[in-house]
């Protein structure tokens, strides 16, 4: 593994910051030029992505600390530890007041978001396997099974490495949504990447070492669930919404009576 990627004059450059900054950046290209198509200024898609950001990480660690309380320790507030959903949670928020302030369609740019999000979460992960940071998988006997001798939590036997099968998952989802981006509303875009990145976490869980939280299932699993069915109302929803009405569609029909009961 590689938690350090190199020194500067003594300090210690690590892979986990440097993938976090990085995904930040992408992700803020992406969406710029995605604001671009749409109308909206560059300078509004770099505060989002800052902003969302810096409270995705606040409550991504709130929630890690909740999780924790009865075994917390002052070295839980360091720079490991941060729980996902905590941070879509927190980053949600912070997007919806910035969206709100500027008088955005909230749907719009939920829509925009989703695949530079995607992009972003795939680069975080492939920084937590550069540092071993402990959310890797079961032990397997595959051939691409990795151990992390050196990680921040060490592990010397081949294990799972699921923070790259989830990095892997959140490049094909930025694809699909890129193709359905072209075709969708954005609000549907948007269920898209909830109902894709859900699936994704419900599946991966299976070969993490998490606990059962509920019905055999682990906590992520619950949240994956939540976030497949609240994607699939908003698609459904949304489609409904994109269909004229029989008016709409055969004017002439409805005027003279033609086809009405």
């Amino acid at each position: 593994m590689w938690p350090v990627l190199f020194s500067f004059y003594g300090i210690q450059i690590q892979s986990y910051g440097v993938s976090k900054a990085l995904a930040a950046l992408v992700g803020a290209f992406l969406l710029r030029k995605a604001f671009t198509r749409l109308g909206y200024g560059k300078d509004l898609a770099y505060s989002l992505v800052l902003w969302a950001t810096v409270w995705g990480f606040v409550a991504a660690k709130i929630y890690y600390l909740l999780a924790n309380i009865g075994h917390f320790s002052w070295h839980m507030l360091g720079g490991s530890g941060f729980v996902w959903y905590g941070g879509l949670i927190g980053g949600a928020l912070a997007v919806v007041v910035i969206t709100r302030r500027h008088e955005l369609p909230l749907g719009v740019v939920a829509g925009a978001m989703a695949m530079p999000l995607s992009v972003a979460y795939g680069i975080g992960r492939i920084g937590c396997f550069l540092a071993g940071d402990g959310t890797q998988g079961q032990p397997t006997d595959l051939p691409w099974g990795v151990a992390f001798p050196n990680g921040a939590v060490p592990i010397d036997v081949p294990v799972h490495p699921t923070q790259l099968y989830e990095a892997l998952g959140a490049f094909v989802i930025a694809g699909i949504l890129w193709w359905l981006g072209r075709r969708w509303r954005p609000v549907s875009v948007f269920g898209s990447y909830l109902a894709l990145s859900g699936l994704a976490r419900l599946l991966v869980e299976f070969v993490r070492i998490n606990p059962a939280a509920l019905f055999g299932l682990t906590e992520a699993q619950l949240f994956g669930l939540v976030s497949i069915v609240a994607g699939a109302l908003l698609i459904i929803q949304d489609r409904r919404r994109s269909q004229p009405a029989t008016s709409e569609l055969s004017p002439t029909l409805t005027a003279t009576g033609v086809g009405l009961p």
